[in-house]
């Protein structure tokens, strides 16, 4: 006779989020739909790119993410690093998000998560206390051969993007 067994939830935790990519492997490939169109990780072979990964648009610490983010742009672009901001929201909520906040960097759409669990940005996470399935702010540096150079796994906003910044030879 079968006689099911009560899963407890931290299994759950112990399998999600999914582990981030290792560093010096390759980059999980990928493309998505931008505020701009279409968006591959091919598109900038022989370019650092940066990869922010973040819950939602317009909320305030995503905003003062991407707001740190634009203010460096210009200094990532002249170290040949790429920035590219991503979330599960809308492409039509990432051009107003843009607009609002005047960012210069593609941001891109993955409503099916495919991306955002390669990456290990999306699982279980603690908010207030609970532990409740979404996007956990994360950052992945890849290399110009395309392979992961640098990950930061749970990240705290304020600074954030100077130390990845800083982690970029230039």
């Amino acid at each position: 006779m079968f006689v099911p067994v009560p899963v407890p939830a931290l299994v759950l935790s112990q399998e999600y989020p999914m582990p981030h990519p290792t560093v010096g492997e390759p980059a999980p490939p990928f493309t998505l739909d931008g505020d701009a169109g279409p968006v591959s990780l091919a598109d900038f072979a022989g370019k650092w790119v940066v990869l922010f990964f973040y819950p939602k648009d317009n909320t305030p610490g995503c905003t003062l993410e991407a707001q740190q983010f634009r203010d460096l742009y210009p200094e990532f672009l002249a170290r040949g690093a790429e920035v590219l901001g991503v979330s599960a929201d809308s492409v039509r909520s990432h051009q107003g998000f843009r607009d609002r906040q005047g960012l210069t960097f593609p941001l891109l759409s993955d409503p099916g998560k495919a991306t955002l669990q390669a990456y290990g940005a999306f699982g279980i996470k603690k908010m207030y206390g609970k532990e409740v399935q979404g996007i956990v702010r994360s950052t992945v540096l890849v290399d110009p051969h395309g392979n992961v150079a640098r990950v930061w796994p749970k990240v705290t906003v304020d600074g954030h993007a100077r130390k990845v910044l800083e982690a970029i030879p230039g």
